[in-house]
């Protein structure tokens, strides 16, 4: 499970896809393959989800580990590139890395979600 608060102790790494809109679920399914199989396995691996954009042309993935050596150790396993290899045929990336500065929530502690 995520944990989000201020600390510089967790890397985020936030990955914004870009898919045709028939492409959207085939980049879905092969990130989930990527991560269940491969991803979820490494060390310093804390917890990443997955966001469909509504639009139908956006895929992004929210990660967390535990440093930045651990993050690259990952994209170095040979285990794990044919994954990113095969989604950037059909797709295209934009990573971001990140330390989050701080955390809001409503004031009475209740949320409507």
């Amino acid at each position: 499970m995520p944990t989000i608060s201020p600390s510089d102790a967790v890397l985020t790494v936030i990955n914004i896809f870009t898919v045709a809109p028939e492409d959207q679920g085939r980049l879905i399914d092969l990130l989930t393959r990527a991560t269940e199989s491969t991803v979820a396995r490494v060390p310093g691996f804390i917890s990443a989800s997955l966001h469909r954009g509504r639009e139908g042309t956006k895929v992004a993935m929210y990660a967390q580990w535990r440093s930045w050596d651990d993050y690259q150790r990952m994209r170095a396993n040979p285990i794990a590139s044919p994954f990113l290899t095969e989604a950037l045929t059909f797709s295209s990336f934009e990573p971001g890395f990140y330390h989050v500065v701080t955390v809001f929530s409503p004031p009475d502690g209740t949320s409507d979600a």
